[in-house]
């Protein structure tokens, strides 16, 4: 490996990490963006290549483990939680008869009236049964009738 250009490699890896977590956004590159700086600053301080590549992980895990919990904490605050998976496993009642082919189905759970469909793509439910609610997609509810009716 030519010693010579490593300091440019670093900076390639060290902006391509960046760039990626500025795309996503999701704090995942962020710690290693910090761990190539720091196998940069090596570089420039005239370490060999084994004392850059230590310095990258150590700086990137050091991050990971004791930054990462503090800006999910206090980065992501605009996330605004809205309680709909505590619906999974809830029962509720069919009011309009729930058929795919149709794509019709509406079920009340919580006094709350939603658009619902059969889990399963041949099977219709009718009206005033109990179901229980096995996922959410969209706005919809995916459900399945409970057995003991």
């Amino acid at each position: 490996m030519d010693f010579v250009m490593l300091p440019v490699y670093w900076m390639i890896l060290f902006i391509l990490l960046l760039v990626i977590e500025l795309l996503t956004m999701g704090l995942t590159t962020i710690w290693f963006a910090g761990g190539a700086l720091a196998g940069l600053i090596a570089n420039v301080c005239g370490l060999s290549f084994w004392p850059q590549m230590m310095a990258f992980v150590a700086v990137s895990f050091l991050l990971l483990f004791f930054t990462r919990p503090f800006a999910v904490k206090y980065v992501n605050k605009g996330h605004v939680s809205t309680n709909v998976d505590e619906l999974i496993g809830m029962e509720g009642v069919v009011l309009e008869e729930i058929d795919n082919l149709k794509s019709t189905g509406k079920v009340q759970v919580r006094g709350m009236e939603w658009t619902a469909r059969s889990q399963d793509q041949d099977k219709r439910i009718e009206k005033d049964k109990i179901v229980e609610i096995c996922a959410i997609e969209g706005v919809k509810l995916i459900v399945k009738e409970k057995e003991n009716n």
